[in-house]
């Protein structure tokens, strides 16, 4: 395993995402400062993820997990270890945007499925993985979420799993459901690419957002994940990120009520002349 110490220059360096896509998407900016190094940088990674990362940069080589054998490699590193190999502090986080950018006719297509852009295109996730340990505290039933849509903007959903307690009340709503069309994450980064801003809880979509420069709001629980902090509304991470924190109540309706105030004003600057 290599972390950090010895010269790799000339030597092939197997990264493998071991953890959720979210740690993929987020740590993945780290592979072009290892074939900076002089690296050869075989990265391995989710097979919903893999259409993305494919043409990532400094990457000689991108497989699927579902991929086998391994090629020979000299040394690995996991994805999420990557951080630490590299001495990572607050002030060396390399936050500039580094997801490889869809093509530009998936882009297209995209546009030209949302229709005439007259208003804000706001995308929406409000639930993630339910096996996620902590899955009960960021996840959000869509009824609660469904607060903020008579604000006068366009909704997409980004929600590639729709939980069966939540798809009526989606049906109903008017938010635009995509979900039968996302058929990996370049298609969701394609659609990203055409929309104003992305509010979403505390998953994969986020750090997606976030790694394409989208302007991303972030619903986090009281107790977030480390990689949030606290006490700070940004993130180092995403320089574009807003994070929208619960207060001591562990409630999400205050949360959505700040959530729905900041969306009117930003609505109605985009609309003033």
């Amino acid at each position: 395993m290599w972390l950090g110490e010895g010269d790799i220059a000339g030597k092939t360096v197997l990264v493998c995402a071991e953890e959720g896509f979210g740690d993929t998407l987020q740590f993945v900016r780290y592979v072009p400062m290892l074939a900076a190094r002089g690296a050869r940088v075989v990265l391995v990674v989710q097979d919903a993820v893999h259409p993305l990362l494919k043409s990532m940069a400094g990457v000689a080589q991108c497989l699927p997990r579902s991929s086998v054998p391994l090629p020979a490699f000299d040394l690995h590193c996991p994805i999420s270890s990557l951080p630490l190999a590299f001495g990572t502090t607050l002030d060396t986080i390399p936050s500039e945007p580094y997801l490889p950018r869809p093509a530009s006719e998936r882009v297209r297509s995209w546009d030209e499925r949302l229709g005439a852009h007259e208003r804000l295109r706001v995308g929406l996730v409000w639930s993630g993985n339910p096996s996620h340990g902590n899955d009960h505290n960021r996840s959000i039933p869509f009824p609660m979420l469904a607060r903020i849509l008579d604000v006068d903007a366009t909704f997409i959903s980004l929600q590639k799993d729709v939980r069966a307690e939540d798809q009526a009340g989606l049906a109903r709503s008017g938010v635009m459901d995509l979900a039968a069309h996302l058929t990996d994450f370049a298609d969701t980064a394609a659609l990203i690419c055409c929309l104003d801003l992305v509010i979403s809880v505390d998953t994969s979509v986020a750090h997606l957002a976030g790694g394409l420069s989208c302007p991303t709001w972030i619903l986090l629980p009281y107790t977030p994940d480390y990689r949030w902090l606290l006490d700070r509304n940004d993130s180092p991470w995403y320089p574009r990120v807003r994070l929208f924190r619960q207060d001591e109540s562990r409630d999400y309706g205050t949360v959505l009520e700040r959530v729905r105030a900041e969306l009117s004003e930003l609505c109605r600057m985009a609309r003033a002349p």
